[in-house]
């Protein structure tokens, strides 16, 4: 079964530095809580918002070791007027035999304000 592990985090400053440090934390994050190995990973889409171009966060992928096979994409996310700034959302697509509600979802920093649900339920 192929199933979709979100994230997000916020970083303070549009600063390289920052987005990946940050960027690799919620990955590793994700990575922990839903036991992901590399290899059953089939892509990884990495979003931020247009106040973010100081690097990209995929960068941060190929930081961990073993990662650097799975495909990785950045991309913005959609300028949508009172939208939470400053913020980097990860999917990972995961072939996996859990099920959807088993899927913990990481939300850190400023982001747990996008799915409050979800992070109560972590």
């Amino acid at each position: 079964m192929v199933r979709g592990v979100r994230g997000a985090i916020t970083v303070k400053e549009n600063e390289l530095n920052e987005i990946i440090a940050a960027t690799e934390f919620l990955l590793q994050e994700m990575i922990k809580a839903n036991n992901i190995n590399p290899k059953d990973v089939a892509q990884v889409l990495i979003s931020v918002t247009e106040d973010i171009d100081a690097g990209f966060p995929a960068a941060a992928l190929r930081r961990i070791d073993g990662w650097s096979f799975v495909p990785v994409m950045c991309m913005r996310e959609i300028p949508v007027p009172g939208s939470l700034a400053k913020c980097i959302r990860v999917m990972l697509t995961v072939n996996t035999k859990v099920t959807q509600e088993n899927i913990f979802h990481v939300y850190l920093e400023d982001a747990i304000q996008l799915r409050p649900d979800l992070v109560e339920k972590n």
